[in-house]
């Protein structure tokens, strides 16, 4: 008997993705799965119920799509929707199983098999499913965007009749996927650019894309952790990297900053006495801000001025080009769904290192050892 994969509507408030798009849903249906989307379910991203039935689901309730063999999700289920999954079924999405472990204990007790789509590990293998870097590239581009609208000058460099306008100086602080899309964009949209990261590794991608790295008298990681990312310094490394960085901040007229890796505290990058040294009008994008931020100053979820200088904490930046942002998401989940299931079979791995590490549940246990770590604390 085919397995049904369940897409329901995203209830977080400002949330436009949708789990999958038409064009998914056909490959989908056309390996033998059957498909329930809820009505509406991609409305805010411009995908039609229409689409969705042309493609060759049904559309549905809310209760139908979580009723699913397989539901797929863009943020974290909610305990209501919890509720409504069968045992037995697989929940795929976004699950922040490190900053909200207990909802880990919820869909374990409902025996329900959760998959993270943020817990893919960063290896060659993985990387068509790996949805964290595709909203991270998504995030870069959008940061670069909102600080260009919030910045009182032009980004290019502009000769007109009433004189020569210089560019504006954008400093991208973390240059991994977020960082190098937002070094991109600023430089397409005619910034002088400049970014620092602490992993030295970094350099000649920075410099790939015609911006300048900030070379700090400071040790960089020659390595990042298993996961990709740059490794944690000492309280004592972490305020000497703060203090180097304030010229360097205080010459910008825009900052994007992106240092956050996921079950961290955001690390500090610039505190007050960074803003103070900005000038008047100066943008700051905090990419960081779901974690806490990287600036002392920022706001999760607001904007606030400190010293003139305008500090944006946006915690949802994907959901701006909901179009582009969902396909992605889509493909990321259907390389998943390639990997371990067939129209009629799931196919559970623990030898496998991505499966082993995306597992969060399983037969009404929490099985990823992370998390049942927190439980326990």
């Amino acid at each position: 008997m085919a397995l049904t994969i369940g897409v329901p509507k995203e209830t977080a408030a400002g949330e436009r993705r949708v789990a999958v798009v038409p064009d998914i849903v056909q490959k989908l249906v056309s390996q033998g799965f059957g498909a329930i989307v809820e009505a509406g379910a991609g409305e805010a991203a411009y995908f039609t119920d229409d689409a969705f039935r042309e493609a060759g689901a049904r559309t549905g309730t809310c209760s139908d799509a979580l009723g699913a063999d397989i539901v797929l999700k863009v943020r974290p289920p909610l305990e209501s929707e919890i509720g409504k999954m069968k045992s037995g079924s697989v929940f795929l999405g976004l699950l922040d199983p490190l900053g909200r472990p207990a909802l880990s204990l919820q869909l374990a007790n409902r025996s329900v098999t959760a998959l993270g789509m943020e817990l893919v590990p960063r290896i060659s293998r993985a990387q068509k499913m790996d949805a964290l870097s595709a909203m991270s590239g998504v995030a870069g581009y959008e940061a670069v965007l909102q600080a260009a609208a919030a910045l009182p000058r032009f980004f290019p460099l502009m000769t007109t009749a009433a004189g020569t306008v210089k560019p504006a100086n954008v400093l991208v602080l973390g240059a991994g996927v977020a960082g190098l899309q937002a070094i991109a964009t600023a430089r397409r949209l005619g910034a002088r650019v400049s970014a620092y990261d602490i992993r030295d590794a970094a350099q000649e991608e920075v410099r790939s894309l015609g911006a300048r790295f900030v070379e700090l008298a400071f040790e960089t990681q020659e390595d990042a952790d298993t996961g990709g990312y740059a490794t944690a310094l000492t309280e004592e490394k972490a305020a000497q990297q703060t203090a180097l960085l304030v010229p360097h901040i205080a010459a910008a007229d825009v900052v994007i900053s992106t240092a956050l890796v996921p079950g961290r505290p955001a690390p500090i990058l610039f505190t007050d006495e960074a803003l103070q040294a900005m000038k008047p009008g100066s943008v700051v994008v905090d990419l960081a801000a779901p974690g806490g931020g990287n600036c002392t100053a920022t706001k999760p979820g607001e904007t606030v001025t400190v010293y003139g200088v305008r500090i944006l904490g946006p915690l949802d930046l994907p959901s701006k080009s909901p179009v582009d942002a969902s396909t992605m998401y889509a493909r990321t989940l259907l390389a998943v769904l390639t990997e371990f299931f067939d129209s009629e079979t799931f196919r559970p791995d623990f030898e496998d290192e991505i499966f082993k590490d995306m597992c969060v549940t399983h037969e009404g246990q929490v099985v990823h050892e992370h998390v049942r770590t927190l439980l326990d604390t």
